[in-house]
């Protein structure tokens, strides 16, 4: 399953960016480290489901079909706040760390309303300065993938003296990080230290190794958070613009929230990631609740469209990570599964991913004895390495079905 991790200073809205995407009910506090432990929850990527294009009616069985929306669980953990000096250990900056490098991609939290100072603290809108919020995170970051990077040095020389490949020993020393090779590939080739020896590297070498690192392989979108607070939207210009070359989303995260549990009360008709809520029974809802839902649309879809929760969600599988959905079925006919069940599962793949790759995510031994694939819109037989396409639904023939 895909892991999301959210980073960001305290107070700047990560658990409840948290709980408003698992509608988990982690503690929120305006006091420094609520989060004492990464808070581990299932979130949901939503696709429109080929249901809708084919005219059937799904039974979804690892994940969730909505008003022909299908919603694909990933996992999502907030993580604790970091302060300067977490690299090194400072505050819970080590457990914080620990968890992130398992993250395939990461979502930074900031409080576009300037809510918070340089410490984390609580204060009035403008008063902070979320740019340099932004950067005194991505500093802790970089510091600590340089000082993991440099204590395996020693390692990777001697592997290298050995024979071994200097992208091969790299990746083997950073294991633990999630690296794959193309990362160390492409960080070694941004750096400029190809064909460097790494006992020549000096400490401006690894930082930039490090800093290529961590950009590859933990892409990373910005949430300008707290959109409904003054001085945000024009924090939000400013950081759209210093981070050009970053994904910023615009969010509120409490609107989020708090339609989700209207929803889940049944005071509201509500789709994740929708424009819209319609409120079904407005004589159920106090003046407070009737307020608040007043106050999301006029201060949060009015103005962003949408709270900027599920799109963020989106835009770190879909376009940062370039995942597609792909339907397999047992039944190219029918479309089932051999319960009978209707598109019963999709799996989130990359891009590149084949028909054997397929095979392996549903089961290790379908991968060994599988023959083909079928197109199960065209009856098409697919070589096992064709690349699959998103929205494609797949039967699998091995050779343990033939017979």
């Amino acid at each position: 399953m895909i892991r999301i991790g959210i980073i960001g200073k305290t107070n700047t809205g990560k658990t409840t960016f948290f709980n408003a995407a698992t509608l988990l009910s982690a503690e929120v506090s305006t006091y420094p480290f609520t989060t004492k432990q990464p808070n581990v929850g299932k979130a949901y990527v939503r696709t429109i489901c080929v249901c809708r294009e084919l005219g059937l009616k799904d039974e979804p069985r690892n994940s969730t079909c909505i008003d022909g929306w299908r919603f694909i669980p990933v996992e999502l953990a907030d993580l604790p706040g970091l302060i300067k000096g977490s690299w090194a250990g400072k505050g819970l900056g080590n457990q914080f760390l620990s968890v992130a490098s398992q993250a395939d991609a990461l979502i930074h939290i900031v409080d576009a309303s300037g809510s918070v100072d340089a410490e984390g603290r609580l204060t009035k809108p403008g008063m902070g300065n979320p740019i340099m919020d932004i950067y005194d995170i991505e500093e802790e970051i970089v510091s600590w993938f340089a000082k993991s990077i440099q204590r395996s040095l020693k390692r990777v020389a001697r592997r290298v003296e050995a024979g071994g490949s200097l992208e091969d020993s790299l990746l083997r020393a950073l294991a633990g990080l999630k690296v794959r090779l193309e990362h160390i590939e492409r960080a070694l080739e941004y750096s400029g230290l190809e064909g460097k020896g790494v006992k020549r590297w000096g400490e401006k070498d690894v930082r930039a190794f490090a800093k290529e690192i961590r950009r590859l392989s933990k892409p990373t979108v910005i949430i300008a958070n707290k959109m409904d607070i003054a001085k945000a939207s024009e924090n939000y210009s400013r950081i759209a613009e210093e981070f050009k070359d970053s994904f910023v989303v615009p969010a509120c995260s409490e609107a989020e929230l708090a339609l989700r549990r209207a929803e889940e009360r049944g005071f509201i008709k509500y789709v994740p990631g929708e424009e819209v809520f319609k409120v079904l029974d407005g004589a159920r809802l106090t003046n407070e609740q009737r307020w608040a839902l007043n106050y999301v649309q006029e201060r949060v879809f009015a103005r962003w469209v949408n709270t900027g929760v599920q799109f963020a969600i989106n835009m770190v599988v879909f376009k940062l990570l370039g995942m597609n959905a792909v339907y397999p079925v047992e039944d190219p006919k029918r479309l089932s599964d051999h319960a009978g069940r209707i598109l019963p599962d999709v799996f989130l793949i990359p891009y590149t991913a084949t028909v054997r790759d397929l095979a392996q995510e549903i089961h290790s031994e379908l991968a060994k004895t599988i023959l083909y694939g079928v197109d199960a819109r065209t009856g098409l037989r697919l070589p096992t390495d064709y690349v699959l396409k998103d929205r494609d639904v797949i039967s699998i023939v091995s050779a343990a079905r033939k017979k």
